[in-house]
């Protein structure tokens, strides 16, 4: 069980600390945090913040972590970055990229009787709840925060198509927080994915293929060049 420990350590380490790299000319103005759509493909450089890097020509911080949460109370692992808000690291961001919720809702509940889950999350008028808070203490830092939302499934063969109301139900809680200040912003992909087409997931039908990370990425450049 010690050694597990140790091995999970090092990989969560290794994942927070994935594109830290920042060139000793340039001063990062972007930070990425979040679960697994964010992490998907950092390794290969082909992830939704590499995309972010290299359409801006800019340093963009990426400190995703497969499995992350919103909700997480382990407090070591949850300082290496399974909290998602524990990614947060301070420094002079203009742009804060956020994703997260998704895996409270599927792991933590199983999308069924979430309700509690939900408004510990974010209330229904979007103004409490961790992620409610998460933004608001990164927004005292004066940056304006873009959140985005989750790939919907492709209704083929997907684990996670079950999920979809509390999903929609997340987001819609997320776009009323957003709309109350004018420095958050939500990025919607509800209409990314045309129903039956399995070219934006990858194999699990879950995760972000290289072409929906290339496409989340261009929504999000969208709203940084303004």
């Amino acid at each position: 069980m010690k050694s597990l420990f140790i091995k999970l350590s090092a990989i969560l380490l290794f994942l927070a600390g994935c594109g830290e790299y920042v060139p000793r000319d340039q001063s990062p103005r972007i930070l990425a945090m979040g679960d697994s759509m964010m992490a998907w493909h950092a390794g290969t450089d082909q992830g939704i913040a590499d995309g972010v890097e290299q359409m801006l020509q800019e340093p963009v911080i990426d400190r995703s972590v497969v499995g992350a949460r919103i909700i997480y109370h382990l407090p070591i692992t949850g300082a290496m970055g399974l909290n998602i808000s524990k990614q947060y690291v301070p420094g002079n961001w203009e742009w804060v990229i956020i994703n997260g919720g998704g895996n409270d809702l599927w792991l933590g509940c199983g999308c069924s009787r979430c309700d509690n889950r939900m408004n510990r999350m974010i209330s229904a008028d979007g103004q409490q709840g961790e992620i409610a808070r998460m933004v608001r203490d990164i927004r005292r830092g004066g940056a304006q925060v873009i959140y985005v939302g989750y790939l919907r499934s492709p209704g083929v063969g997907s684990i996670i198509e079950h999920c979809r109301d509390e999903g929609n139900e997340l987001e819609s809680r997320i776009n009323l927080m957003a709309k109350a200040d004018p420095g958050v912003h939500f990025v919607s992909l509800q209409d990314l994915v045309p129903y039956g087409d399995r070219s934006f997931h990858g194999g699990d039908r879950i995760h972000p293929s290289k072409k929906a990370t290339d496409a989340i990425a261009r929504r999000i450049v969208r709203i940084i060049n303004g």
